[in-house]
């Protein structure tokens, strides 16, 4: 599919889809390019890597495709690095969960002839870093497309064909619609797990054991959502910041509801709440999307 594909940034989601072009020989020679030694002499000895560089321009000169995936406040400078040696053709795109910023801060410096075809797949773990990768990461999972107004068509199809092989299922939307609907989906979910581990963390010290030893299903699923990557979640939470506040102000609105009920008494309330809310969870099953992707998960209900 490709012949040089150079990867900025080799972690969870990079080393992923970089096994997975190993398996299907998707890619004539791989190019993965590091901040540190470590996560450079990993890529190689996974052997997910045939050359490995620090040096931006080095990875990206003749590469066919260039994928992005090092946390969001990174893009504008790695898109100035690059862009004086991408050959005409190249296609550069990325894995991040916001697309409104990726735009702003790649577009402006690709020269003419060369594609932006930003991306985001709806998969991954807590864990981090070449070792993290697995191949079947992305089988059932969405991979969403956001094209800029204007894009090379055959640039999104070819990213839609590497990703399809992937297994991934694919759809194309705005970059601020995108924004606004991963709001609630994955950015806000997460604001939330960290501030209740957060709040366990500060709870009296015997309380606070005792709360880790008899971790019920919903604090431990919470402690997984909040072991994720800290750069990288900062920067999620500040390059969308406008559309996670809108849904943050929503959800304030909907606790202090909850708080009045609870402490009224209005038991009628909070069972319709709770009724409507397990429409949700039958349609995410029904979707799909209710499986971790991880590869040790054998159970079909989590």
């Amino acid at each position: 599919m490709f012949n040089r594909v150079a990867f900025i940034g080799i972690g969870l989601i990079g080393s992923s889809i970089a096994r997975v072009m190993r398996r299907d020989n998707l890619a004539s020679t791989i190019i993965a390019c590091a901040r540190t030694d470590e996560t450079l002499d990993a890529a190689k000895r996974l052997n997910i890597a045939d050359e490995t560089t620090k040096d931006i321009a080095e990875a990206v000169r003749d590469a066919d495709l260039v994928m992005i995936c090092t946390p969001v406040s990174t893009y504008g400078a790695i898109a100035q690095a690059m862009a004086p040696v991408l050959k005409p053709g190249a296609i550069v795109t990325d894995v991040g969960s916001v697309k409104e910023s990726a735009v702003t801060a790649v577009m402006p410096h690709l020269p003419e002839g060369v594609h932006f075809v930003p991306g985001h797949p709806i998969a991954g773990t807590e864990n981090s870093g070449p070792e993290a990768g697995f191949e079947t990461l992305f089988e059932g999972r969405w991979f969403l497309i956001t094209p800029p107004p204007g894009t090379d068509q055959t640039a999104i199809d070819k990213i839609a064909a590497l990703w399809k092989q992937a297994g991934s299922q694919i759809d194309y939307l705005e970059p601020a619609h995108h924004d606004q609907v991963l709001a609630i989906t994955s950015h806000l979910p997460h604001l939330i797990a960290y501030t209740i581990v957060g709040t366990a963390t500060d709870l009296e010290d015997q309380i606070k054991s005792e709360v880790v030893k008899y971790s019920a299903s919903g604090f431990r699923d919470f402690t997984r959502i909040a072991a994720s990557d800290p750069v990288m979640w900062r920067d999620i939470f500040i390059a969308n910041r406008d559309a996670v506040l809108e849904m943050l102000g929503r959800l304030s609105e909907d606790l202090a509801g909850l708080q009045r009920a609870i402490r009224v008494g209005d038991g009628e309330k909070l069972e319709r709440l709770f009724r409507r809310t397990r429409e949700i969870r039958r349609g995410v099953v029904e979707a799909g999307q209710h499986i971790p992707p991880s590869p040790d998960d054998t159970d079909p209900k989590s």
